[in-house]
């Protein structure tokens, strides 16, 4: 992926699509097939840059990975027990990696020093550590807050009762990876629902877990079971599909076989709110439930976002922004600070973006306001933020004049054949 990008003004999005498999299930379904006894099969798993950095991890770990070019991989796990050593391990631009991985290798009593690149060094892991602290893990952190990161194998950690005052789908699934080696019950409880991938891929691959009342429940020392199984479509992925489609002048597009995660659909809630033509149409519901997304092009209004969603939108709020430009009359979200602490300040890019675009900006701390009106394109730098540049290039499709968008070889980390897609469907992005 070059690190610049011109997406010609206009466009159409039409056809009917298919995106990568999901980052979030992919990353667990390594994880679990890892720690199984067995050989677990994942087909449609992603071969995105993120994933990638999981399987190099364990594959240094000593793990047997096998990828093939289908998409297709086989683990033989485990059974529990990692060999000590003291590792070194670089997981690139992937949060999900370093910070699921604070919480089982602490939890396994492993030694190693956890990095990435510039980006990753920069997120704060801190939210992590403290929890893992009361269980008794031994971690240094740079500053007190980031990467790169020493875990000290300690004695068998502690279960724990713990209630993250941050809604964050990867504090909560490191507290329950951790909780895996515990003798006992660790419990978290939820101030708002995050994604549940981590407890849906326990439960396949045979944990002794429970959710009830906001609360879950994981008890240690389990015998998880290889499985086969089908990674979804990552709706995260969709959505920049999903935006394009309503916002072109000639949309209608049909996203077959993605996942439906309702701790993920926040953006189709919002987007309903502001009138968008969208129809979901639920298929299957195994361990993740999968369906169609069939949409249409039509005219949007601004809202005020509802705060309960944005746990359920967290990732989908650069694409969500594009829409906001779009639409008439203004578009307003507050209580989302946590957008600032992602690959970038998705707040601070995407609205010095939008402004230099020509669109009416004004934001706060823990949010953003949008006056929806005319994109008058230029040059954009979306600061090695993969959603903020694939926005970006959404946004051309209602754009005056063609895009410049500095710093996008990121977009690999997600979404690998972005490019090949939207080209295909009718946007002119080289």
């Amino acid at each position: 992926m070059k690190n610049e990008l011109v997406a010609k003004s206009g466009g159409r999005v039409i056809g009917e699509v298919e995106v990568p498999g999901d980052k979030s299930i992919s990353h667990r379904a390594i994880i679990f097939g890892s720690l199984a006894s067995g050989k677990s099969i994942i087909e449609n798993c992603l071969m995105g840059d993120d994933v990638l950095a999981t399987i190099r991890a364990f594959k240094d770990m000593g793990i047997e990975i096998n990828v093939s070019s289908e998409n297709l991989v086989s683990i033989n796990g485990c059974n529990m027990s990692i060999r000590q050593g003291k590792y070194q391990l670089d997981l690139g631009n992937s949060g999900t990696s370093i910070r699921l991985l604070m919480g089982l290798l602490t939890g396994m009593g492993i030694n190693a020093l956890l990095t990435g690149d510039d980006s990753l060094r920069r997120r704060p892991m801190k939210r992590v550590s403290d929890p893992l602290a009361k269980m008794g893990a031994k971690i240094k952190l740079t500053n007190h807050e980031y990467a790169p990161l020493e875990l000290f194998g300690s004695e068998l950690l502690k279960p724990i009762k713990f209630e993250p005052k941050v809604a964050s789908a990867q504090v909560k699934s490191a507290v329950l990876l951790a909780g895996l080696f515990c003798d006992g019950e660790t419990v978290v409880k939820e101030i708002s629902q995050t994604r549940d991938h981590t407890e849906r891929m326990l439960a396949l691959f045979g944990g002794d877990i429970k959710v009830q009342g906001g609360h879950i429940f994981v008890t240690g020392k389990p015998t998880l079971k290889a499985q086969k199984l089908t990674v979804p479509g990552d709706f995260s992925s969709a959505a920049f599909l999903l935006v394009g489609a309503i916002i072109a002048d000639q949309g209608e597009l049909l996203i077959k076989n993605v996942g439906l995660n309702p701790t993920r659909l926040g953006l189709i809630e919002m987007l309903k709110k502001m009138g968008a033509n969208i129809h979901v149409n639920l298929i299957s519901n195994e361990f993740e439930p999968v369906g169609d997304i069939r949409v249409r092009n039509g005219d949007l209004n601004g809202i005020t976002v509802d705060p309960s969603l944005i746990p359920a939108a967290i990732d989908e709020f650069p694409i969500f922004f594009i829409a906001a430009a779009c639409a008439e009359g203004v578009t307003v979200l507050r209580g989302a600070n946590e957008l600032r602490h992602k690959e970038s300040d998705r707040l601070a890019v995407m609205g010095e973006g939008l402004s230099r675009m020509g669109i009416k900006v004004k934001r706060f701390d823990d949010g953003i306001e949008i006056q929806g009106g005319a994109i008058s394109g230029g040059s954009v730098n979306a600061r090695g933020d993969h959603r903020c540049a694939m926005s970006f290039i959404i946004a051309s499709l209602k754009a005056k004049r063609s895009i410049k968008i500095l710093n996008t070889k990121e977009i690999t980390t997600s979404f690998p054949n972005f490019l090949e897609i939207i080209n295909s469907l009718g946007l002119s992005v080289n």
